[in-house]
């Protein structure tokens, strides 16, 4: 039966994703894409001692605003959120574009980061709407791709346009593109329209944001502040009518084992990453560019993974296997780095690489669907926001115990010396590692519905 759009509903469906994965892999390539074209930036607009900010400031925004997303869509509709993300997204790209001074840039990829919170949020709790149970894995598959393919892209795309056309283009580039798909995700996309009168957690989102930029900014002062903060925005929830993170939500098994093992895949998977190039830049002697290169059969190995995965669970339901096979894997990967040194050949340092490409693609969009399972539809937001909260939470923390390890061990600048103080930092992964393993043994043993 056709829709008043002359499109029926699995199409029409279709092609509202298609507009939304084309804005999360603009956004996720705005991540990666600032990369190359700092030093233009800091040639023309000066801040040689701030540029860094020109990343960390767009990644943090997001993190801080992602929970905001997440309740608002479950309060008062995900559609009008996420067009509001876009439109956001897409405002602070002109910015960056126009932007005379680097505060003026940093203040912009402020503004750029919000929008780019609200639509990974909002995408992942959309497909959970749309298409519930094993049907959605497909698409959280799709939604891992644009992950990978964003991280290849990224430094490739903003290297050659900023030798073309300036860097103000890896800006300007985004404008087109969001635009599309700001119109076809405002034609196709049909949701359920909600209001609610309960009051907006005030309390819960300004503690929680303080503790994000606390815990993400990993300076002992910053840190002990976000944990104090944290811990209020615990007992804030328990009171609150419409609390950020319901914490009724951690009384489902289901749930609670996903968000805990999606915060130790955050903590290997997502904080090693730089560690990686930096053995292959120091031990492996490879430069910037070759490094990047050998990284990328990894990448290649999440995307097919990650492809592989959703391909299955969509067709028998069973779940379970990929975040327990991510874990065993990702151990083997780490037992066999933690044995790698300058003359550890090349080709078996990209065999590693790629079995962690692989333990890291079958977790990656896997959990935010389980925990999605046996949760009421207007708690997604909130469920999608928590994952993505936790996992970051995961990040931080591997970044953090990754680089005091780092540099606790570290004693010469001789390549061996590296290979030492890089070996630390896997074998770090190695307790992480089985603890996700347990956590994901213990998750249900049942097949996600058909429908």
């Amino acid at each position: 039966m056709s829709t008043t759009l002359g499109a029926p509903p699995r199409a029409r469906n279709t092609l509202a994703l298609v507009g939304l994965f084309a804005a999360v892999f603009l956004a996720m390539l705005d991540a990666q894409v600032v990369a190359t074209a700092l030093p233009r930036m800091v040639g023309e607009l000066g801040g040689a001692t701030s540029f860094a900010w020109v990343t960390t400031a767009y990644l943090l925004a997001g993190s801080v605003s992602a929970p905001v997303y997440g309740k608002l869509g479950d309060l008062f509709g995900r559609k009008r959120v996420v067009l509001a993300a876009i439109a956001l997204f897409l405002l602070g790209s002109l910015a960056c574009a126009l932007a005379p001074t680097m505060p003026l840039l940093i203040a912009a990829r402020v503004l750029q980061g919000v929008g780019s919170g609200g639509l990974f949020v909002a995408v992942a709790a959309i497909i959970g709407e749309l298409f519930p149970g094993r049907e959605g894995a497909r698409y959280f598959a799709w939604f891992s791709i644009c992950f990978a393919g964003s991280s290849l892209a990224g430094p490739v795309v903003g290297g050659v346009l900023t030798d073309l056309a300036g860097w103000r283009s890896i800006f300007l580039v985004n404008l087109p593109i969001g635009l599309v798909a700001l119109g076809v995700v405002a034609r196709f996309l049909r949701l359920e329209r909600r209001r609610t009168t309960a009051p907006f957690d005030v309390a819960g989102i300004i503690t929680l944001s303080g503790a994000i930029v606390g815990l993400t900014m990993a300076t002992p002062l910053s840190a002990s502040l976000g944990a104090v903060l944290l811990v209020a925005f615990f007992f804030i929830e328990r009171r609150a009518a419409e609390p950020v993170i319901p914490l009724r939500l951690f009384r489902v098994r289901m749930f609670s084992l996903s968000v805990l093992t999606s915060a130790a895949a955050g903590f290997i998977f997502l904080g090693s990453v730089n560690y990686l190039a930096l053995f292959l830049q120091t031990a492996g002697g490879a430069g910037p560019s070759q490094a990047g290169l050998l990284l990328l059969p990894m990448t290649l190995a999440v995307a097919a993974s990650s492809m592989v995965a959703g391909r299955i669970i969509a067709k028998t339901g069973s779940y379970r296997w990929a975040p327990i096979l991510s874990m065993t894997l990702g151990l083997a990967a780490a037992l066999a780095m933690s044995t790698m040194d300058e003359r550890t050949p090349l080709p078996l340092v990209v065999t590693y690489l790629v079995l962690f490409g692989a333990a890291a693609g079958l977790n990656m969009q896997v959990l935010s669907m389980a925990a999605q399972q046996n949760v009421p539809r207007t708690d997604l937001g909130a469920v999608s926001a928590t994952v993505g909260f936790l996992r970051s939470l995961g990040t931080t923390a591997g970044l953090t115990v990754f680089g005091a390890v780092f540099t606790r061990s570290f004693g010469t600048e001789s390549p061996g010396g590296y290979a030492s103080a890089l070996n630390g930092v896997f074998w770090v992964m190695v307790p992480v590692l089985v603890l996700g393993l347990a956590a994901s043994l213990f998750l249900p043993r049942v097949s996600l519905r058909r429908h």
